[in-house]
């Protein structure tokens, strides 16, 4: 059987506004029957603010709605950071890890990135 493809979009921290955000969602419904869900998976990442609130109506459309990081740490005294179980906990079920802009800007390394991979899987997450 072949490998189901991934259509993935990273908002990063656009749009603006959380009802711009719930408006590109209400333009995407008009294109959300022209993809084969059996064939592809459509994974958006909205910023972390929207994205417990947004999940459903994406679920809704046939998309699903993905972490733009998650922690390399377990629980503990992190703030700000989202461990892969407590995504998993929101049935946040997608991560997205290891882009540019985290190495260029916060110096993660190739190592922080495969901790990350390492415990997304563990947390039963899928990894992008």
């Amino acid at each position: 059987m072949p490998r189901k493809c991934i259509v993935g979009g990273n908002w990063k921290c656009n749009p603006a506004s959380q009802k711009e955000a719930n408006a590109l969602l209400d333009a995407w419904k008009k294109v959300c029957n022209t993809f084969d869900k059996e064939k592809v998976d459509v994974v958006i990442c909205p910023p972390a603010i929207w994205m417990y609130d947004m999940k459903d109506r994406m679920q809704a459309m046939g998309m699903a709605a993905s972490a733009q990081n998650v922690s390399k740490t377990g629980y503990g005294a992190f703030t700000g950071e989202w461990t892969a179980e407590s995504l998993v906990d929101m049935e946040i079920a997608w991560t997205l890890i290891g882009h540019s802009e985290r190495r260029v800007k916060y110096g993660e390394t190739d190592a922080d990135t495969a901790e990350k991979v390492k415990l997304g899987l563990a947390a039963g997450m899928n990894v992008m």
